[in-house]
This record gives structure tokens, C-alpha cells and sequence, in this order.
């Protein structure tokens, strides 16, 4: 007994060396790649497209291969580094894979989401002008400040904080099963959406205060009317991309990572959550109408009164 015990230990011990030498060498790929390391080498090295995607691969064989419009490459000379700014779950890395298939330069991330570094997002952890634009989900002025511009994509509370809890119970692309929101005897899901629509609130306002050139995108308007909202944004990034690119895009604009609806059938929001999204909502909309008509949103956001809504004015680091 006590020699197939030793044995049980020694070969614990081997995968455990094994696993530590394995995650070494891909810290070590990643940053030794001359690819990621140099962005702003004078000789921007323009990187193909690996192959091509597969749905089948995520999307259990439903679907055909989708080929990149263009082999993408770095900005060179780099640009303003600009955000690409939105509360999780609102359609942020879908306008990533828009904007590479559109202009054909990287996307970046103050993230480093090693899932997206492998499918379709090299410029992972990249957060200068040498990608077209940045993406984040933090808020508050030091992170404003990183920015010369930003582009903010806002997503109806609802459906952004379904979309996240999606994510964090399936993936990118699955699905919360409906048992997850009855833990804890609906606990856990109360937490979630109260500290989410928070977040969801406290983001948007603050990103609305931005003091650059700042462009608004909302990501029903991105739903129903693609080409024409592309465009702006395009135009908004002074990139100028040839008709068949866009074609291009717009023909694949699905992507790998665009969670297929599969609605319940029983609503997860309870009367005291919908009255605190409504809440949080309503405070965002004054404060959207108050910036497209041109008026002071600092000065808007800095007055309103919504401590009874948020007890905490921080950033929860959410990704």
C-alpha cells in the first residue's frame, strides 16, 4: 500500500512539473513574438490571416468557414490610441472582428484574453495607436486619461447583463443554463444584476464625460442597421476602407464569438431588480439626451443625484 501510495505521489509531481513547464513556454511564445513585441517597428510586419475560421469548431458543425476580407497588419505610423469602450456583454469584441475585417489592422485590448489571442485577436494586451482601437471595460480618469479618443458602445442594461452572465457561466459563446439563476435560492443572480447594472450605469456615465473626440454607438442600432453604422464609426476613426472590404464585411459580419439567442422561458427579473436597471437607465438616457443635444455632460453627470442608486462609486474591474 504504502509503494502505490509513493507511486500516486511521483506521478503527481511529474504532471505538475509538466503542467508548470508547459505554461512557461507559452508566456515565453507570447512575449518573444516579434509580432507582438515591436508594434511600432518602421516595418509594420503584416501578419496573414491563419487560415481560415471554422464555425464548426465552436459552434458544434453548424455553419461554413469564414475566410478574413484582408491579412491584417499594424497601423504604421501609428494613430491616436483610441478606446473601444463598453460595459461587458454589449457587442465590444463583435466590433473588434467588424473593424479588422473592415480596415485590416489589429484590434487591441487592455486585456489579454488568450482565447481571443488565439482565434482571431493577436494584438491581445496591445494598448497603443498601433491598432485601430483598444478595448476596455474599466472606467474612471486614469483610464480616461490613456486616450486621445473613444469610440462607446452602449447596450440595453438588460440585455448586456443577461449577455454577461451568460458569459461568465458559458464562455464567449454559450449559454447560462437555467439553474444558475435559481442558486442560492435566486441569491446569487440578485448580487450579480445589482452589482452589474451598477457597473453598467457607472461605466457609461463616466465615459460620457470624456474630454476628447468621443463617438456613440448603440448596439441596437449596430442590430438594425449595420453598413450605415459602420460607416460613422469608420468615419469617426478616419479610416477609409474600399467598397469590397466593406462588402467584405458586411457579407461575414457574424464572426466566431456572436452568442446564438436562445431566449428562457421565464423572466429572471424580479419587480426589485427591474426597479433598479429602470433606475440606472433612466439616468444614463438623461444623460445620452443631454450629450446629443450638445449640452454639458460633465456638468449633467457631476449633478445628479444618484447615491440612493450606487453606494459605491468605483470601478468593480469587471471584464
Amino acid at each position: 500500500m504504502r509503494r502505490w501510495w509513493r507511486w500516486v505521489a511521483c506521478a503527481s509531481g511529474w504532471v505538475a512539473l509538466v503542467y508548470v513547464f508547459f505554461l512557461a513556454f507559452v508566456t515565453l511564445v507570447s512575449l518573444t513574438d516579434p509580432a507582438l513585441t515591436r508594434p511600432h517597428a518602421q516595418q509594420a510586419q503584416v501578419i496573414a490571416a491563419r487560415g481560415t475560421w471554422s464555425f464548426g469548431t465552436l459552434r458544434g458543425g453548424r455553419g461554413a468557414r469564414l475566410p478574413w476580407c484582408q491579412p491584417l497588419r499594424w497601423l504604421d505610423p501609428p494613430g491616436p490610441a483610441t478606446a473601444l469602450v463598453s460595459f461587458p456583454g454589449s457587442g465590444n469584441t463583435w466590433v473588434r472582428y467588424l473593424l479588422q475585417q473592415a480596415t485590416g489592422y489589429y484590434s487591441g485590448s487592455v486585456y489579454k484574453d488568450y482565447a481571443l489571442m488565439k482565434n482571431g485577436f493577436p494584438a491581445e494586451s496591445v494598448s497603443n495607436g498601433s491598432v485601430v482601437v483598444v478595448k476596455t471595460h474599466e472606467w474612471g480618469p486614469e483610464m480616461r486619461k490613456v486616450f486621445s479618443r473613444a469610440v462607446l458602445v452602449v447596450r440595453d442594461p438588460y440585455s448586456a447583463i443577461q449577455a454577461e452572465f451568460n458569459r461568465q457561466s458559458g464562455g464567449h459563446i454559450g449559454h447560462a443554463q437555467p439553474d444558475k439563476y435559481t442558486r442560492d435560492g435566486g441569491r446569487y443572480w440578485e448580487k450579480f444584476v445589482t452589482t452589474k447594472a451598477l457597473a453598467w450605469m457607472n461605466t457609461t456615465l463616466d465615459w460620457l464625460k470624456f474630454e476628447g473626440p468621443l463617438h456613440l454607438v448603440f448596439y441596437e442600432d449596430l442590430l438594425d442597421n449595420l453598413p450605415e453604422e459602420m460607416r460613422r464609426i469608420l468615419e469617426f476613426l478616419d479610416q477609409e476602407v474600399s467598397e469590397s472590404n466593406f462588402d467584405c464585411m458586411v457579407r461575414h459580419q457574424d464572426g466566431i464569438y456572436k452568442r446564438r439567442r436562445r431566449p428562457l422561458n421565464f423572466d429572471p427579473f424580479t419587480a426589485k431588480l427591474r426597479a433598479l436597471v429602470d433606475r440606472c437607465r433612466r439616468l444614463v438616457d438623461r444623460a445620452v439626451r443631454e450629450m446629443l443635444a450638445g449640452g454639458d455632460v460633465s456638468l449633467v453627470v457631476n449633478n445628479m443625484n444618484y447615491a440612493n442608486v450606487s453606494k459605491e462609486n468605483h470601478n468593480p474591474g469587471d471584464r
